[in-house]
């Protein structure tokens, strides 16, 4: 994992298509807005793991 320090307003650039911008920082709280191609799918973490766990679980019910 790549570990950076960024102020807000600072961007990354991933590739060649996704732009990450660091829009605010609060205390313990960043927000951040990503431009990216609709074809790239964007999932918070943890709604990126409940999905697996789902299908998962689907798949071991035979469904």
């Amino acid at each position: 994992m790549l570990v950076l320090s960024r102020k807000s307003g600072e961007r990354l650039h991933i590739g060649d298509d996704v732009i990450v911008t660091l829009t605010k920082i609060a205390g313990n709280r960043v927000a951040i807005g990503i431009e990216a191609p609709r074809e790239v799918a964007i999932r918070r973490g943890e709604l990126a793991e409940t999905n697996r766990e789902s299908e998962t679980s689907r798949e071991l019910n035979g469904r």
